[in-house]
């Protein structure tokens, strides 16, 4: 038995000493320099031409042999590709030198950065430790040396002894407990497979403290090179994994089950057998265990060790984040994310029929004539059973009621009773709207591990036991039946009438279901035993519901609650309705069918099947506040909007060439939103923003009798030919600047803060010498002979993120085209109906008068609707080129969404929503500037904007990979923003106009918290 060590005093060594060291054993001039350590002394040494080495000086219980054996696993990591640093020479040739009794030894410096303070670490980084520690296992794995065979503290194979051993130093006696609690359970877990464990020469202490960082494209730390083999030694294979997964726990340690995806990367490179996935999590446990003991023993010992009362706080992050979900739960997340079986899913669960009753119509259930539903619970029921959906695509929770949750849920079950149901059912394993939170970093607890039903008010009804089984508990709430091989059944709702202990059979009366006018509801849950975990039954290990009422579980924790539970379904005559997240199957699926130029957003999306005002839902019911729709400006799942739609489409839709009002009310609204004193007349009705540009760039030709149209660089206007050819974004087409073709001519983009020309808001000078040099593109192009037939232009740079105008640029650009004959068309299909806030156009912002104007996206809230509105002289010039049409723009039912929309943008007051809250978080970014150097300027007005992330706000390098990390993490938290411009380094911020100041300073928060903690 390994006696608890509890951490060593250092060896007595100062970094005086250190530069004696380099000077006498290595021959080398250096200044020392201390880095922390828990047994040893680690020093850097600087040479005077800048050269770097470290020093260790090693504590005195450690021998030759175990030093041996770590020069030989640097071989081996060697060998394999894994990157460490080498041990370097002294004077006589030697790896080890002695100086006054003490062991020294001199290794390369490896570059990098320490990971162990990083903060957040990515997905991908949590892959690349787990990848890191499994080629370490597999480069080790045929290391034989004397010097592995030690007996040390941190071998895991004596963890729990250690702990037990040193807890009487810890002074938290709370925690003292917890560690012990932890420790032991964790143990006996272990015990049951410790013997199937493979063994092998390990690290042992693969820790983000053990390895450099090395910055990436994106900004992140990613592991690099392999530190400190001081605790090498022979050990359980698995260990590895589990020392390194312990420690990224620290790093969001809110979230422990993010360090499933270092355990499933280390899985793909080492594959681990059933004993060890099993063991990981007690390792977990164990490895978090014995630093909280160890560290404060090491005080204890050694109270000037300031790097061992630093770790303090990181090491009961750890063991909080090891030990935050019941142990059982933890490991079989484990085997659920490794595709590896726990206990087979409804095993011991011999299902007993319903006895048999007469057939009646609109009672039999899904077993079949003569199996009534829940008649193997409900003695005497009478009546049907209607089965509720309480889940993220219910038809019954529209225009935003799920927000209502308790009440919500009561409205779907009392409609269902009212309907002539006897019970209404809220299904095991539906995922509950009702439930959903929003401006929420956290995902709700939406999936009910139970059937809940609810019995409409009426007489007395004997609860009978669906199955056979003995009394293991009965109280107040219920009763908690022991099934078969260790599977239990509880039925919560109303006082049990059983004696603990007492057998009763499929059929027997167990509860007394007491008369009632109200509904009454019950809970049925069909559980694993291991999943009670100690919990006072017939409670198991999740939060407390409402009596009688299912216990529900986050979607994170799915995995494990799926195995853990069964579907009552089969046992109660349902039909069962069980879901579970096909996000992944999803992608897969659409992978097969779409072309690879089809964009996707995010590495791992969501899938989502719900949307409410600024929210998205996802189809486990999480929500995420929408920060990119701008399509949909009045919000997600409008009823104003659906309303339209539905009436009109049951009454008429056919295409413009008939006569009905709505053509002409439609485009008369349109018109009355112009400026004051505009001479546009006319609208032409299309299906969407590129459709409409293509006419609009036809209109101009015809009515000039020209072809040249100027475009400016970096701009995104569609994908139809003609739109497509005004398109000049790289970010959307790389080559766009070389196959433009020759009626098309590009010119300057104006942006101020990258542009040729860069100046203040405010600064005249820098849009005259744009226009200027547009000017001189005209009258080149007219001495050539390519006359211009027209200028398009977003009022407002859309695809750079939002940037305006220079001041008086866009009025002297209109001037100088109408002058050479060109006419002016104003692509607002971004920027136009009310998000500017202040102005209802983008172009208003420039104070100019287009002579055509496109639009589309939000004009029907995502459905389709496009159109230009111009004056009649030019619509008319097409003429010459036959008769226009459009065979959906226009019809009936677009004109009726359309006029819907413009009603509610008047009666919500959209406009001066996206003014408040569009300045307000406007303000929250500029704030955030001040904090984090990566903002760079903050473009837009209203609720279009752009935060623009660079490296340096001088040089203005665009932060682009870091950007999409950013994006990431944010999603994470619940925000969905993407990027935008040539560089991708902008994140937009184009939401339905129905923000909220709530929503909004979420946003702000959680960006705050991703640049302070990490992406």
């Amino acid at each position: 038995m390994t006696e608890p060590q509890g951490g060593l005093v250092r060896p007595n060594v100062s970094e005086v000493d250190a530069a004696a060291i380099a000077r006498e054993c290595f021959g080398i001039e250096a200044e020392a320099h201390e880095l922390g350590s828990n047994q040893d002394r680690n020093f850097v040494l600087l040479e005077a031409d800048g050269g770097r080495s470290v020093l260790r000086v090693d504590n005195p219980v450690f021998g030759d042999a175990e030093r041996d054996a770590q020069h030989a696993a640097l071989d081996a990591y060697r060998a394999a590709g894994v990157p460490v640093a080498s041990v370097l020479p002294g004077l006589d040739g030697s790896l080890t030198q002695r100086w006054r009794g003490f062991a020294v030894r001199r290794s390369e410096f490896a570059e990098g950065e320490p990971l162990v303070d990083a903060g957040y670490l990515a997905p991908v980084v949590l892959e690349e430790f787990g990848a890191l520690a499994a080629a370490s296992v597999n480069a080790l794995e045929g290391l034989s040396h004397p010097g592995l065979a030690r007996d040390h503290m941190w071998i895991m194979g004596v963890a729990h002894e250690q702990t037990a051993g040193l807890g009487h130093s810890n002074a938290d006696e709370e925690l003292r407990q917890r560690v012990l609690a932890a420790a032991e359970a964790a143990q006996r877990q272990l015990d049951l497979v410790s013997a199937a464990l493979p063994t092998q020469a390990i690290h042992g202490d693969l820790t983000d403290d053990n390895v450099t960082g090395r910055r990436g494209d994106d900004r992140r730390l990613h592991p690099h090179v392999v530190l400190d083999l001081g605790d090498l030694a022979y050990g359980w294979r698995v260990s590895e994994l589990a020392v390194t997964a312990s420690s990224m726990l620290h790093h969001d340690p809110e979230r422990p089950l993010r360090v499933l995806d270092t355990i499933a990367a280390f899985h793909r490179a080492a594959p681990l057998s059933n004993a060890e996935a099993r063991a990981v999590w007690p390792l977990i446990v164990l490895r978090a265990a014995v630093l909280v003991a160890s560290g404060w023993r090491q005080l204890e010992i050694d109270g000037g060790n300031d790097y061992a009362r630093e770790r303090i706080a990181g090491e009961q992050a750890i063991f909080d984040a090891a030990t935050a979900l019941p142990l059982a739960e933890a490991t079989e997340q484990v085997l659920a994310r490794l595709g590896m079986q726990g206990v087979p899913h409804g095993q011991g669960l011999r299902l007993v029929a319903a006895p048999s009753i007469p057939r009646r119509a609109g009672v039999d259930g899904p077993g079949g004539p003569g199996q009534r539903p829940l008649g193997a619970l409900l003695a005497g029921l009478t009546g049907g059973v209607a089965m509720v959906d309480p889940g993220v695509e219910s038809e019954a929770l529209d225009a935003g009621t799920w927000l209502e949750r308790d009440v919500a849920e009561r409205r779907l079950v009392d409609a269902a009773l009212r309907d002539g149901a006897a019970v209404a059912v809220l299904p095991y394993g539906v995922y509950r709207l009702t439930r959903t939170a929003i401006d929420s970093v956290d995902a709700a607890e939406t999936w009910p591990i139970g059937t809940e039903l609810w019995v409409g008010g009426g007489g007395a009804l004997d609860v009978l036991a669906p199955l056979s089984g003995s009394v293991a508990a009965a109280t107040e709430r219920g009763v908690l039946l022991e099934l078969q091989n260790g599977w239990f059944l509880s039925i919560d709702g109303v006082p049990a009438q059983v004696e603990v202990g007492a057998d009763v059979r499929a059929a027997d009366p167990i509860v007394r279901l007491a008369a009632s006018s109200d509904p009454r509801p019950l809970t049925v849950t069909v559980c694993r035993g291991d999943a009670l975990d100690g919990a006072e039954p017939p409670i198991l290990s999740v939060e407390v519901p409402q009596q009688g009422r299912a216990q529900l579980v986050a979607p994170e924790r799915v995995p494990a609650w799926a195995r853990f539970t069964h579907d009552p379904a089969s046992i109660l005559g349902l039909d069962s309705l069980v879901q579970r997240d096909e996000s992944a199957d999803e992608q897969t699926r659409r992978e097969q069918i779409f072309a690879s130029a089809q964009e996707r957003y995010y590495a791992s999306p969501m899938q989502i099947e719900r949307g409410w005002r600024h929210h998205l839902v996802d189809t486990t019911g999480r929500a995420y506040v929408d920060m990119v729709n701008n399509v949909t400006g009045l919000g997600h799942g409008h009823p104003g909007v659906a309303d339209a739609v539905n009436r009109q489409i049951r009454i008429l839709n056919t295409n413009s060439r008939f006569l009905y009002r709505e053509l002409a009310e439609y485009s008369e609204r349109l018109l009355a939103l112009l400026p004051e004193g505009s001479d546009l007349d006319t609208v032409l009705l299309v299906n969407s923003g590129s459709e409409a540009v293509d006419l609009a760039l036809r209109l101009a030709q015809a009515a000039t009798g020209r072809k040249t149209v100027v475009a400016l660089r970096e701009a995104y206007h569609g994908w139809t030919m003609a739109s497509d050819a005004v398109t000049t974004s790289a970010y959307d087409n790389p080559y766009a600047l070389e196959n433009r073709p020759d009626w098309i001519h590009v010119a300057d983009v104006p942006n101020r803060f990258r542009g040729t020309y860069r100046g203040e808001a405010g600064d005249t000078s820098v849009g005259a010498r744009y226009a200027a040099d547009l000017g001189g593109d005209l009258d080149a192009l007219a001495a050539s002979g390519r006359h211009i037939a027209g200028f398009i232009c977003e009022s407002v740079l859309g695809n750079a993120g939002g940037v305006l105008l220079p001041d008086g640029y866009l009025a002297e650009v209109y001037d100088r085209v109408r002058v050479a004959g060109g006419l002016c068309i104003a692509d607002e299909v971004q920027v136009g109906f009310g998000r500017m806030g202040s102005s209802f156009w983008g172009f208003e912002q420039s104070g100019v008068a287009p002579d055509l104007i496109t639009i589309a996206k939000p004009m029907g809230n995502g459905f389709p609707i496009g159109g230009v509105i111009t004056s009649k002289r030019i619509a008319d010039a097409l003429t010459t080129q036959g008769q226009f049409f459009s065979s959906a723009g226009g019809n009936p039912l677009s004109c009726r969404v359309g006029l819907a929309v413009l009603d509610a943008m008047r009666s919500e007051g959209l406009q001066q929503n996206a003014h408040f809250v569009g300045r307000r978080l406007a303000d929250g970014f500029r704030a955030l500037a001040e904090q984090h150097d990566i903002i760079g300027p903050v473009h837009g007005e209203g609720l279009y904007l752009g935060v623009e992330l660079v490296r340096d706000r001088e040089t203005m390098e665009p932060a682009t990979e870091e950007a999409a990390a950013i994006c990431e993490r944010l999603r994470e938290l619940g925000v969905i923003v993407l990027t935008t411009s040539e560089r991708s380094n902008v994140l937009k911020v184009k939401p339905p106009l129905c923000l909220t100041e709530e929503s909004a300073d979420f946003v702000v928060a959680q960006l705050d918290r991703v640049l302070s903690t990490g992406w």
